[in-house]
């Protein structure tokens, strides 16, 4: 099977969670052939294996917001709009602004989808349902066709039609509240991000030696990523697989990049990204969310929940299998905190919450590992934090004579005190998560793998990922955090049988092995359900039949010659 594999941030070019997993895939499924298609890509590609190939690359640009890119469209945007007029003769620009119509009425639009909606394709509808769903496919579609007959959208994404049709869309009769008062700088700033957003639709990627040879999209992210897999179906019939890990609509509403947008500008942008979320949730075959919080938002979108199918994401358990199988390793009075230091993490809460557990129990040590990080903000709050503990948790001396040491420590991951992650989870009895928002965090399974018990947050999926096998706590509550560290420390039995518990959880769930057989078998069921596509130099699929090919005086000779079919 041909499988076309749309890549979010670029595999195999981009790291991080998202490449890593691309790569187990394509290594693990090696009886298949992955085509990639990177968006984003830059860099150095990471080696591939024998059964797969950069078939597409493309740069969708970097971000929108920030005052270097404002500058840039304000150089670039008037002389974009004359190249869009000169490269549109009258019959397309005509096209060009029917179509942008549909589109930016659909956006404007008041209401939201329904499920029923997004069950049908794009002029398959229910009737009744909601016209903005409908506009909106019927103008994307209609500027996907435009731009594969004319070699893209040069520019025409920017320019005055653009500008002028949003407006016209924003004043009609129905239109969002919002999208009513966004004035002219909402509609440039709107336009710049609706042509990042809808770039792949200019891309070369649908012509049948490329996308159109594929037998299957195989989308690694929703929105943007997956747009080039909807208009393979559109143009091709190619089923269409979207695997989300994290929400892309979710991130859209929790990025602190448009903080600085006016109300309008944030109405328009949010009802841009849930139309396309609809959409693409409404077109696709399948729906493979890795985690039930994943899951509600795509059902909360109108994705179909028959077509929705919960696949965890696979991680290598075998680098913790040592610390695992040694369940009572660490310090038993020792917390350990592992992730990114940022403020969704509210460490803030988790020391109010051991300045109570010190109070109750005075050996008790904290361990702070912060995983590195490229975000220059980042140091900011880390360092809030640093003062924070400084000034809780004085240094501590046995003796006048003695260095003071702080109970909390804080630790880089890679650096002397916690050189790898097995080490930092063995380091401790009890790992902890004080996150107020989360998706999967992947270092409650890591913990799990090292059969270490758990005090978790109820935040996006960790009832999920724990189970039974962990004690859970509302968020933003340091009594409550401290009440279960504190049970768990104390009592060692019930610490090592939740360990061992949570252990077989994670051995039986998330393991790599289980994420590759899941795919495994939804790629033949996706397969077994798709019509036959005929594509020039395959072969006619019995063509000749299979007596054909047996030897005998019975056939005659043209069939023993395999040139023809037996006579009736």
């Amino acid at each position: 099977m041909r499988i076309g594999l749309l890549t979010e941030g670029g595999y195999p070019y981009a790291t991080g969670e998202s490449g890593l997993w691309c790569e187990r895939l394509v290594r693990g499924l090696g009886q298949h052939q992955f085509d990639l298609y990177a968006l984003g890509a830059t860099g150095t590609p990471r080696p591939l294996p024998p059964n797969a190939r950069v078939a597409r690359t493309a740069d969708l640009g970097g971000s929108d917001s920030g005052p270097a890119a404002r500058n840039l469209l304000e150089r670039t945007a008037l002389g974009e709009r004359r190249a869009a007029r000169r490269a549109y003769g009258r019959r397309e620009r005509r096209r060009f602004v029917e179509a942008f119509h549909r589109l930016a009425l659909g956006v404007c639009g008041e209401t939201t989808p329904t499920a029923a909606e997004t069950t049908a394709g794009p002029g398959e509808h229910e009737a009744g349902a909601e016209p903005g769903s409908i506009a909106f496919a019927e103008g994307l579609y209609a500027l996907a066709e435009l731009a594969r007959e004319r070699g893209g959208l040069p520019g025409a994404l920017r320019s005055d039609d653009a500008v002028r049709t949003l407006e016209s869309a924003c004043r009609a009769p129905g239109a969002r509240r919002g999208a009513a008062a966004a004035g002219l700088r909402d509609h440039l700033a709107f336009v710049e991000h609706l042509e990042r957003t809808l770039r792949p639709l200019s891309l070369d990627w649908y012509a049948e030696d490329a996308l159109g040879a594929a037998d299957l999209c195989h989308a690694a992210a929703g929105g943007t990523t997956a747009l080039p897999g909807l208009l393979a179906k559109r143009f091709f019939g190619t089923p269409l697989l979207v695997t989300e890990y994290g929400v892309q609509l979710r991130s859209h509403y929790l990025s602190a990049a448009g903080a600085d947008r006016s109300a309008p500008l944030r109405t328009l942008l949010a009802a841009l990204h849930g139309r396309l979320a609809a959409e693409v949730y409404g077109q696709a075959a399948l729906l493979t969310p890795g985690n039930a919080h994943a899951r509600r938002w795509q059902e909360k979108c109108g994705a179909d929940r028959a077509r929705i199918r919960t696949v965890h994401p696979g991680m290598a358990a075998d680098r913790f299998a040592e610390v695992g199988e040694d369940e009572e390793s660490g310090d038993p009075a020792t917390l350990v905190w592992v992730g990114r230091v940022e403020p969704a993490k509210d460490l803030i809460a988790l020391l109010h919450a051991f300045a109570e557990i010190r109070a109750r129990q005075p050996d008790a040590r904290l361990r702070i590992v912060a995983v590195p990080v490229r975000d220059p903000g980042s140091g900011a709050y880390l360092a809030h934090i640093k003062g924070l503990a400084a000034q809780l948790f004085p240094d501590e001396a046995t003796g006048a004579h003695a260095v003071g040491e702080n109970p909390v420590t804080f630790e880089e991951l890679g650096g002397p005190e916690a050189p790898t992650l097995e080490d930092t989870y063995a380091s401790g009895a009890v790992v902890v998560l004080s996150s107020v928002v989360e998706g999967f965090p992947a270092s409650l399974v890591e913990a799990m793998f090292c059969a270490r018990a758990t005090v978790s947050t109820d935040v996006g999926a960790v009832v999920e990922i724990i189970g039974g096998t962990g004690l859970v706590v509302p968020p933003r509550n340091p009594r409550a955090l401290a009440d279960a560290c504190l049970a768990l420390l104390r009592e060692p039995e019930r610490r090592h049988r939740l360990g061992a518990a949570a252990r077989a959880r994670a051995l039986e769930l998330f393991t790599v092995e289980q994420n590759l057989a899941a795919f495994r078998g939804i790629y033949l069921e996706l397969l077994s359900h798709a019509p036959v596509r005929h594509r020039p130099g395959d072969g006619v699929p019995f063509a000749h039949p299979a007596e054909a090919h047996v030897p005998g005086s019975w056939a005659p000779k043209a069939v023993a010659a395999g040139t023809g079919a037996p006579d009736a």
